[in-house]
């Protein structure tokens, strides 16, 4: 048995209303580079990174020119067009601020870029109360392969048994599985209990989670 030291957040979605913003970006910044893609195409593979969302709806290599290009492009789109109506969900403060005074360290764990993480955190108006991130920069594959989760997991430096993830897409409960740890799912993102499908428990933000706290898997001894 062993309680939980460490958590591991995702952000987009989980903490911040900006998967649809996301999606948006890479529609526009695809046509621009003259690939049609519809909306609901791409915002199905919100969640994993660049390196799999590209191959996936246009076929193209992220690491190409052309997809260096449009990642890029995809990124000014983001910033300029969307990110300035972007917010964070109810009580998400609160709901770190109770877990950090159980004694709780948490760490994020995104496949944004380096260079986006510290603007996304800003959004979540708690980004003071993460001690360190990783990014898609920090591992080789995105999710939902581990290389991240398992990442923000060496810079906790704790057992696996004494962490837990929170997340919103089926990404992340795929990537904390093959990280070994477990995960609390929230449906804020726009996946339903279905598409969660092997997480420990799913709320549907963190306002619903912050409610639920102590008969949740964050406040229970785990075996």
């Amino acid at each position: 048995m062993s309680r939980i030291d460490g958590v591991i957040f995702d952000v987009d979605g989980t903490l911040i209303d900006s998967n649809d913003a996301h999606a948006r970006a890479w529609v526009a910044a695809l046509a621009e580079h003259g690939y049609d893609v519809p909306f609901e195409r791409v915002r199905r593979l919100i969640g994993m990174g660049g390196d799999k969302l590209l191959p996936s709806v246009a076929g193209i290599d992220t690491d190409s020119e052309r997809g260096k290009q449009i990642d890029k492009r995809r990124g000014a789109i983001f910033q300029q067009r969307f990110l300035p109506e972007v917010g964070a969900f109810p009580q998400v403060r609160p709901l770190l601020e109770r877990l950090s005074a159980d004694g709780m360290r948490l760490v994020v764990a995104s496949s944004a870029k380096g260079d986006e993480i510290d603007t996304l955190l800003e959004r979540t108006g708690a980004a003071d109360l993460f001690e360190s991130s990783t990014s898609s920069s920090d591992a080789p594959r995105s999710k939902p392969d581990p290389d991240i989760v398992e990442a923000a997991l060496g810079q906790l430096g704790l057992p696996a048994g004494q962490v837990l993830m929170i997340g919103d897409t089926p990404y992340d409960v795929e990537a904390a599985a093959k990280a070994g740890i477990g995960i609390v799912a929230l449906r804020s993102g726009g996946w339903g209990d279905a598409d969660l499908a092997g997480a420990l428990a799913v709320y549907d933000d963190p306002a619903d989670l912050l409610a639920g706290y102590d008969d949740s898997p964050l406040h229970q001894t785990l075996g």
